[in-house]
């Protein structure tokens, strides 16, 4: 062993002798070093579900420093996440896979502006035999009235229903409203997960399993089948003839008197351009601008699903009255205020716009109270 050392000490001192004499080589520069540091134009925090997070928000990152030299951040979680972090601050836009919930007054503050259309989808394991399935049988499936796939056309097994543990998740509650006129409704799913990306990959490996997700996060997921429903197969063709009935808007969401408006402004007026747009219809989405008169044809959707679901609706329900899930068109000030901010959202256009559309609500407001008090004559 002593032999062994002193040969390899003797290696290591003839290696050292042996180096060449003089400086050292010059070390290449690192190839960052001879760029400038990247520095934001605009800064924008977007935090929320991950529907929306998938279908266009994460690949408008890149786009979004390109084009408009702005840093998006993007923290995908969930629905009312997103929002609430918008009322406090915290982030400067939310992602919604849901309109306002008219039962929570500090959402009548914030401005949700529709942004696309996407498909709600029933999912099964690509195992399972059933490949359709009717409003009515879902409403009675999620009412916990109806626990096996047999009466379904399927196996004689238990359905392993899954759905999403955090309230007024965006999914889950268009679904309900859609189904049950109320958002908020209460159903039988014993397992429940974060998000639809979660409830996915369970689905994934449990051919029983049965969930909700959108046509935008599971297109490409071959984990998974998603069933037709009413005859119909969800795809954007569907949603845009209007023959596939469940369907939701996606928002953001931003509170009209934010801190960093400009910023929210210029990412607004962002997702109108064609990077933005050629990212929804990569993932499935229609975007909003191109959905034409969906309002229109909205009452007739509605009809349909409670024709379908009639025979299966308590009288309380069915007497209830039905909210709209598509916005109504805009009033004259607040389109005026969208087209300003679309194009220039910090010039002086803007802002008049703005301080209009203000003054039109205060005095719709008035009206609404009885009218301003009257000033005293001298």
């Amino acid at each position: 062993m002593r032999i062994v050392l002193l040969v390899l000490c003797a290696f290591h001192v003839q290696m050292a002798t042996s180096a060449p004499a003089g400086p050292a080589p010059a070390t290449k520069a690192h190839p960052k070093s001879s760029k400038s540091t990247f520095v934001p134009r605009t800064t924008v925090i977007w935090r929320g579900d991950i529907v929306s997070a998938r279908g266009f928000t994460n690949d408008l990152i890149a786009a979004y420093r390109t084009e408009q030299q702005g840093l998006l951040t993007v923290q995908p979680f969930s629905t009312i996440s997103g929002i609430d972090a918008v009322i406090n601050g915290s982030a400067d836009i939310a992602g919604s896979a849901r309109a306002m919930n008219e039962d929570r007054e500090v959402e009548k503050a914030l401005v949700f502006q529709p942004v696309a259309l996407d498909a709600i989808v029933p999912v099964t394991h690509p195992r399972n035999p059933v490949s359709a399935i009717t409003l009515a049988q879902l409403r009675q499936i999620y009412l916990g009235r109806i626990t096996n796939w047999k009466d379904l056309g399927g196996a004689d097994v238990a359905i392993n229903l899954y759905s999403i543990a955090a309230p007024l998740d965006g999914v889950e509650f268009s679904f309900r409203r859609l189904m049950y006129k109320r958002g908020e409704q209460r159903i039988a799913a014993p397992r429940l997960y974060l998000n639809t990306s979660k409830l996915e990959e369970a689905i994934a490996i449990d051919p029983n399993g049965l969930g909700l997700t959108t046509l935008s996060s599971s297109y490409a997921n071959r984990g998974i089948k998603m069933l037709a429903v009413e005859g119909i197969s969800a795809s954007t063709q569907s949603v845009a003839d209007g023959s596939y009935p469940l369907f939701a808007m996606l928002y953001v969401v931003q509170r009209e008197d934010a801190a960093n408006r400009a910023a929210v402004d210029e990412f607004v007026r962002f997702l109108a351009a064609p990077t933005a747009l050629n990212v929804m219809r990569r993932h499935q989405l229609i975007p909003f601008a191109e959905a034409g008169d969906v309002y229109g044809r909205d009452g007739a959707r509605l009809a349909f699903i409670d024709t379908a679901i009639v025979g299966v609706t308590p009288a309380d329900v069915a007497a209830m009255p039905r909210v709209r899930e598509i916005p109504p068109p805009m009033s004259a000030p607040r389109a005026t205020l969208e087209a300003s901010i679309s194009t220039s959202p910090a010039s002086d256009t803007s802002q008049k716009a703005r301080a209009n559309l203000q003054r039109a609500e205060e005095k719709k407001a008035d009206s609404a109270n009885g009218g301003p008090p009257a000033t005293p004559s001298n």
